[in-house]
């Protein structure tokens, strides 16, 4: 049903490509999983559990699901195509983002949580990395890779997340077993994410090696230093999503509204993508890393554009012998093969 035009990403997951569906003609990015390597890196949960809730949901400011579908070899999702590159790439281009286009990925970021949350959904991972741009510069959350679903009144208790953008909570739950976290915990990485697109850096010196002790001990220590430049309705609202205590964070639309920085935001017209973004993807050029494409093309030891092939060999190698090898493995992957979700958003 599709062809593959060319790779674009890679992540823990897998990796991506542009792919051009036959028959309607239309682009979109295709992420695939090895079956094998996902059951070796224990992660056909998060798999199964993000196709769950993709499967769910859709919104303009989210990267959607259109079909689902497997082979022997892997699991494929079929999502938006979006070719502005995300805002990890841009900032490393040394991209300098306007004061205006951030307040416009504020708004946006602001439209596609309060979603989330009316559907029960932390998604837990909000950074740079996971914030993509359309061609015209319009913001889209991507990767449910580690969201989770909470329903009434319940909270979530797993440390899961990028550590620089983890809320306290989310330590502090984890260290004192507290009463875990919900929603809250988006919108503080939302913060996070704001300050780093404008200033450059984080607001706090977190890293991955840094234990869970210290960070707990870093939020009630350290306080956030603002650049003296920024409006101070901007301050003022920055401070509000970096809130360490999550009862008096905003953490919803209706908060945001309330913030005299976003007092004449026309939200129906962000919702509609009228408004317009202060920084524009250079259109024309591909907003990733090259090198994809080469690894693709030179040093993948099974390339997606040899995969028939490959197959047809394997089935009739597979039906000469009875392999004994590895009984367990071929358990999982026949788990995997029944409970995979398969889904065609057009149905």
């Amino acid at each position: 049903h599709f062809q593959i035009l060319r790779a674009i990403g890679k992540g823990s997951f897998g990796k991506v490509c542009i792919v051009q569906k036959r028959d309607t003609e239309k682009m979109y990015a295709m992420k695939y999983m090895n079956k094998q390597q996902c059951i070796e890196r224990d992660e056909v949960r998060n798999v199964f559990r993000e196709l769950e809730i993709l499967q769910e949901i859709e919104h303009v400011f989210l990267v959607n699901l259109w079909y689902s579908f497997q082979d022997e070899e892997d699991m494929f999702m079929v999502v938006d195509l979006l070719l502005g590159g995300d805002l990890r790439y841009h900032l490393q281009q040394n991209v300098h983002f306007s004061e205006d286009a951030v307040k416009l990925y504020l708004c946006e970021m602001t439209l596609a949580l309060d979603y989330l949350q009316s559907q029960h959904i932390i998604h837990r991972d909000v950074k740079p990395d996971n914030i993509l741009l359309d061609e015209q510069g319009h913001a889209h959350l991507t990767d449910f890779n580690i969201a989770t679903i909470i329903k009434d009144g319940e909270r979530a208790t797993a440390l899961a997340g990028t550590k620089p953008y983890m809320a306290p909570e989310i330590f502090q739950s984890f260290v004192s077993g507290g009463t875990g976290y919900a929603f809250e915990v988006d919108w503080w990485s939302l913060g996070v994410t704001a300050f780093e697109v404008l200033r450059g850096w984080r607001p706090y010196d977190i890293h991955a090696s840094n234990s869970v002790e210290s960070l707990i001990q870093l939020f009630s220590t350290v306080s956030v230093q603002y650049c003296p430049a920024w409006p101070k309705d901007l301050v003022a609202l920055l401070r509000k999503l970096l809130t360490v205590n999550p009862e008096h964070r905003f953490s919803s639309l209706s908060d945001m509204q309330t913030s005299p920085y976003l007092a004449e935001v026309n939200w129906d017209a962000v919702y509609e993508k009228k408004m317009e973004p202060g920084f524009v993807p250079n259109k024309g050029r591909l907003h990733c890393d090259p090198t994809f494409e080469l690894e693709e093309m030179i040093l993948e030891s099974r390339p997606l554009h040899k995969k028939k092939k490959r197959l047809a060999k394997n089935r009739s190698r597979d039906n000469s012998k009875d392999s004994q090898s590895n009984d367990y493995l071929q358990e999982c992957l026949e788990v995997v093969q029944q409970e995979f979700m398969i889904f065609n958003r057009e149905r």
